[in-house]
């Protein structure tokens, strides 16, 4: 391990301690201190980290319909995505927390595991008509403690003009992608592009690869993970992708296909208005999977809301109401239509496919999705680094994909 990454664990470690111990002192005095006493709730704090537009604005305006709806008004914080958890764990120590909170799904674990979140059963929320791997993502323990409105998960977009001038089918298996991305190779563009960068990132977008394949996080140093990994050396060593995958962010390997430098890319929904915006001929399919009927496994993204323990029952219950509203059928189909994201409830799919045909294939993604922490809760953070590590050492050359794998496995996870 590095010592940047030794760094970092210690500062989280610190950082958790600070907030294990905030919690052990009385509660009662807790909360964000605004918007009314405990007998008459009239408003409620929120943060969250949609400071962009137009996520920004399209959250703003759906809270604050749902804050009418519960009879309230919002005070909304959002912060850069990078800042958040750091903020949370200070606002832990002081007991500052907001009413309710947003975090990106694997980060759920770990706030949780402080004890600073209140179960939503416990608030009377049940989770039934959402989608399994939504609500593994959002359960610590045994405790279902986050849900979502929005789920988001990676596809192959793909150039549908390159592919009829090249008379192909958009590929299925691995066979069938490794053969497309060889046709569409020529001049100065690439058959493929994907984020393989030393970041959570790179572990995200091989995730589909690796579990398709029948690998396994509690374990990535297994022939089925190496398999997974040898297509992605296949790939870059045959001048089908380029070297820059190690390095392209999954904004950037957007860049690629919207300037026409690759003619599919490996990437997610949070482009596909950059996609619709382009002259790029686009369409998005499932990924490849390693044979002809198996199943195509892609990770669950996307950003869960929660109820931070303040110390103070009606304002939580007030903040339930509001959660309940924003998770409503009607509230999901309009978030998810608006943001090209994909509902976290079956029964709202096929109105939204109504209104969005060309994402249904995303919508299948995310109904066999997986969520990254489901297994290991508060490892995966580990697990993902030394799949990042294993990646680039097999891309690069520097070992074959099992040793790589095997040493990656030895180094972090040990």
């Amino acid at each position: 391990m590095s010592t940047s990454s030794r760094n970092l664990l210690n500062r989280r470690h610190a950082l958790r301690g600070a907030a294990l111990a905030a919690l052990a002192l009385p509660l009662a005095a807790c909360g964000s201190g605004s918007g009314g006493s405990s007998d008459e709730t009239t408003s409620l704090t929120v943060l969250d980290y949609y400071a962009d537009d137009p996520d920004n604005g399209i959250f703003q305006s759906a809270l604050e319909a749902a804050a009418q709806k519960v009879g309230v008004t919002i005070k909304r914080e959002a912060v850069n995505g990078t800042g958040l958890i750091q903020k949370v764990l200070q606002m832990i120590s002081s007991r500052t927390l907001p009413d309710l909170l947003m975090l990106d799904n694997p980060d759920l674990q770990q706030i949780a595991a402080t004890g600073a979140l209140v179960p939503l059963t416990s608030l009377g929320f049940s989770a039934d008509g959402f989608i399994d791997g939504f609500v593994g993502a959002g359960t610590y323990g045994d405790e279902l403690y986050a849900m979502g409105p929005c789920a988001n998960t990676l596809g192959l977009y793909y150039d549908q003009d390159a592919l009829s001038q090249a008379g192909l089918e958009v590929p299925t298996t691995w066979d069938e992608l490794k053969a497309a991305a060889q046709a569409l190779t020529t001049g100065d563009r690439y058959g493929i592009a994907f984020c393989a960068k030393a970041s959570y990132e790179g572990s995200w977008q091989f995730l589909p690869f690796f579990w398709s394949a029948g690998a396994d996080e509690t374990d990535i140093a297994t022939q089925e993970a190496a398999g997974a990994l040898q297509l992605w050396v296949d790939l870059v060593n045959n001048g089908w992708a380029s070297q820059g995958v190690l390095n392209w962010s999954q904004i950037e390997v957007g860049e690629q296909f919207t300037s026409r430098k690759a003619a599919m890319v490996i990437d997610g929904p949070w482009l596909t208005t950059t996609f619709e915006n382009s002259d790029v001929n686009w369409a998005v399919a499932e990924i490849p999977v390693p044979r002809a009927g198996d199943t195509s496994v892609s990770p669950l993204g996307g950003e869960m809301w929660t109820i931070p323990e303040t110390g103070d029952p009606t304002r939580q219950a007030k903040a339930m109401e509001l959660l309940t509203v924003l998770l409503s059928d009607d509230s999901i189909l309009e978030l998810n239509t608006t943001r090209y994201t994909i509902p976290t409830k079956e029964a709202v799919d096929a109105d939204y496919v109504a209104a969005l045909a060309q994402m249904e294939p995303l919508v299948t993604a995310v109904n066999n999705g997986r969520s990254r922490t489901a297994q290991l809760g508060e490892g995966w953070p580990k697990t993902a680094e030394a799949l990042y590590n294993a990646i680039q050492s097999a891309l690069t050359g520097q070992a074959q994909p099992l040793a790589a794998l095997e040493t990656a496995k030895a180094d972090f996870l040990s």
